[in-house]
């Protein structure tokens, strides 16, 4: 099969989507496929420039935002250039790619990709329509409240809050506020990446993680940052900056609880393919959903496939298993 794998873009996440694009490359290449390295902000990648990207390691801070206007270009050339391609293999993370607006020019297209259709992209990467569908299902999520100026005000919400960009990942503009005095400035911050900010309860507690694939959950897991109380960007990306424990430690009935609201998150907002779904558990043995990934890293070692090898699922596996249950036009 002919695959092209789409990477990289003007995101803050730009290079934790290049680390997830070289290792699905490599996973497709030694399968057998036909598989081609595409950076939406220029292009399909020749050998050496390929290698090159791919050499580099990611950093314990995200890069600085680039432009996006070159995306819709980038990528419509690169469509009218593989006439051939069987399947796009989606292997960006932040906007634009996990926000639906790539899904919706591949749909137009009538192109075969992986993951979520526009819909559930778009909606997921919402962390506020998410949190509502989250609710109207009966699924608990901290309260929030949504800003969509950055002249702040009073905190919303009792102190401690999680302050962030309303459409962003990997924690990027993310701050735990516990001194009302230190709110604007967390807002502040938060707006430099979005032009709508959530405002939400801070859930103390354990974090777990759960896999889904082809609607069926995977291993829990539990997250242990070492660099700090909130599991950032620094402990995701920085060697040591985390444990994580697969299968977690959790009772056989909080395990099956979990799984089964991990799956209703993953329905809730019409998920496809697969995606991953985070909680805190509180100290009264509560599980609190925090948001759904649907583009989840896909390092050797990142949640999604280190879920997946929990159930004997390894990643070539798993690339296998999401290229199957991709979009069809």
């Amino acid at each position: 099969m002919k695959i092209a794998v789409l990477f990289g873009g003007p995101s803050p996440e730009r290079d934790v989507s290049i680390a997830s694009g070289a290792q699905v490359v490599r996973s497709l290449r030694a399968d057998g496929h036909d598989t081609l390295a595409v950076d939406i902000s220029s292009g399909v990648l020749g050998r050496e420039e390929e290698d090159r990207l791919f050499q580099a390691t990611l950093s314990g801070t995200p890069p600085p935002c680039g432009k996006g206007a070159s995306v819709l270009s980038t990528l419509s050339r690169v469509i009218a250039e593989l006439p051939d391609v069987d399947l796009y293999f989606l292997a960006l993370h932040g906007v634009p790619g996990e926000d639906g607006s790539i899904q919706a020019v591949l749909d137009l297209a009538g192109l075969r990709y992986t993951g979520s259709g526009m819909k559930g992209s778009a909606v997921a990467m919402d962390k506020d329509l998410s949190k509502r569908l989250f609710r109207l299902a009966g699924i608990p999520t901290p309260d929030w409240s949504l800003l969509s100026s950055p002249t702040a005000g009073a905190c919303p919400l009792p102190c401690p809050v999680v302050v962030k960009p309303n459409n962003q990942g990997s924690t990027i503009g993310l701050t735990v506020v516990r001194d009302p005095a230190l709110f604007a400035g967390a807002v502040a911050e938060a707006f430099r990446y979005d032009n709508e900010v959530i405002v939400e309860g801070f859930v103390p507690g354990r974090e777990f993680t759960v896999g889904i694939l082809d609607d069926a959950p995977l291993s829990v897991g539990e997250i242990v940052p070492q660099l700090g109380e909130i599991f950032n960007y620094e402990s995701k990306y920085k060697p040591g900056g985390a444990k994580e424990i697969f299968p977690a430690g959790l009772s056989e009935a909080k395990t099956l609880e979990l799984k089964e609201l991990a799956l209703a998150a993953h329905r809730a907002l019409k998920l496809k393919g697969y995606s991953r779904v985070d909680f805190m558990l509180d100290g009264d043995g509560r599980f609190w959903c925090l948001e759904a990934n649907t583009l989840p890293g896909m390092t050797a070692t990142s949640l999604l496939p280190q879920s997946a090898g929990a159930v004997g699922i390894d990643f070539t596996a798993l690339c296998r298993k999401i290229c199957a249950s991709a979009q069809r036009p």
